[in-house]
């Protein structure tokens, strides 16, 4: 497929490879767990969204290995129309990259692994997941082990070589406090957002997101949802952007962009699948008889976020009307890349709860009455562990009140909660209830 291409695109694409070719390597803490699983499986397949550091980090891992892109269109051609030979002129151990583009390759993958003793024959990656998993799922089950690659984490951008998943525990508050460190201005992380080409400085921010979302439609949802107008979707992901941290109401975000329910669903499972948001499940138990069923919504790069509502300078989104749903998703955010980047699959340890029952919160203005909510639930051996999330640098433990419902969960304990917030240094608000630093998830 030919595609027009505009003088921003042209020159934001050069403004991001020339940074790619000068900017230092950020080493990425998941870059073990990639090693193992290559020594463990005979494919290990890298998928994420795009402008992660995909490639890059393969290529630091493999550099003895043959590197071939099927961005490349002579590559993707030989690929569909011969792949017998394909695969003998680029024998194992290779690097596909961009393999969602060559979907038959993965039966001829999947030959060559059967044929072949060894371990660690394919590194295959790709930003389009939903299509990716297709193929994998019928042809190399088995064969294949599958690391998600997000963007940097607060820990990868300052250097922080601390690599164990977020826990409120003693322990592991014990253990942070080793390596943790304060950044200098969060905002300005928290705007500008985890893509590796933009830890240069030299590159303008708007101009990378305005390419990347370009790219993203033209290529990722062009091809893959069957969306005829980009503008509409463009629409989507606009309105999705201004509800991040939000539970996820598809009636009202329809009404918003003039489409209906389905088409809405249909679009937020695209961004889903393309790893540019996360839908938060409640926590289910049958005895939370009350619970709110409905997913919450979060943008996993906040940057994105940010460019798609205008929120164009760090001090503006600390200051806005948004500031607590841009903390909350970068808390969020920062958590599931602690569990991924250790190669745990969160969506079955991380959700949230939300009560129909009302409670009552002391604030500055007085009492109000509000539903109960616990932003995450972590459960480890049947421990479940309550974290709110609060931009303040000042909290109290009345904020937590609504941690007792776990309580009443049969065959579940408890554990530590947090309030996770921008105070100076951890401490504890009750026994059972510390306050941390953003920085030391």
């Amino acid at each position: 497929m030919m595609y027009n291409t505009t003088n921003l695109e042209l020159n934001s694409r050069l403004v991001v490879k020339l940074a790619g070719e000068f900017m230092r390597y950020i080493k990425r803490s998941i870059e073990d767990i990639v090693e193992r699983t290559d020594r463990t499986f005979k494919c290990v397949l890298i998928t994420g969204a795009r402008q992660t550091g995909k490639s890059t980090m393969i290529r630091k891992l493999f550099p003895d290995r043959k590197y071939v892109s099927m961005d490349n269109p002579f590559t993707e051609e030989q690929a569909r129309e011969d792949p017998d030979l394909f695969m003998t002129l680029n024998a194992p151990p290779a690097v596909f990259d961009e393999v969602q583009r060559t979907p038959g390759l993965f039966r001829y993958i999947k030959i060559k692994c059967d044929e072949d003793v060894r371990r660690g024959l394919y590194c295959l990656s790709g930003s389009q997941p939903f299509e990716l998993m297709r193929g994998v799922s019928e042809s190399l089950s088995g064969r294949v082990g599958i690391v998600e690659l997000g963007g940097l984490s607060l820990r990868e951008i300052t250097g922080d070589t601390f690599d164990k998943p977020f826990l409120p525990t003693p322990e592991y508050v014990s253990e942070r406090a080793r390596t943790a460190k304060a950044p200098d201005n969060l905002w300005n992380i928290i705007h500008r957002g985890g893509y590796p080409a933009l830890q240069d400085d030299n590159v303008d921010w708007g101009t990378f997101y305005a390419s990347y979302v370009k790219t993203y439609l033209e290529r990722d949802v062009r091809e893959l949802s069957a969306v005829h107008n980009l503008d509409d979707f463009r629409r989507l992901m606009v309105a999705a952007a201004a509800r991040t941290g939000q539970m996820l109401n598809y009636s009202n975000m329809a009404d918003d962009i003039g489409k209906d329910q389905t088409t809405v669903k249909n679009w937020i499972s695209v961004l889903e699948a393309s790893g540019i948001v996360y839908l938060l499940e409640p926590y289910s138990a049958s005895v939370l008889k009350r619970a709110v069923k409905t997913p919450k919504l979060y943008f996993k790069d906040t940057g994105l976020a940010a460019y798609l509502t205008r929120w164009l300078t760090p001090e503006t989104l600390a200051t806005g009307a948004m500031s607590g749903a841009f903390f909350e998703t970068f808390v969020v955010s920062e958590i599931l890349k602690s569990y991924a980047n250790r190669g745990i699959d969160y969506r079955y340890c991380v959700s949230y709860y939300r009560g129909k029952d009302k409670r009552r919160v002391r604030t500055a203005g007085g009492i109000t009455e509000t539903e109960s909510e616990i932003d995450i639930i972590i459960e480890e051996n049947g421990v479940l562990y309550p974290i709110e999330i609060k931009k303040n640098a000042n909290v109290s433990a009345d904020v937590t009140s609504a941690f007792k419902v776990l309580d009443e969960i049969d065959g579940k304990r408890r554990g530590m909660g947090a309030v996770v917030c921008t105070c100076p240094h951890p401490g504890r608000l009750r026994e059972n209830i510390f306050q941390l630093p953003v920085w030391y998830i």
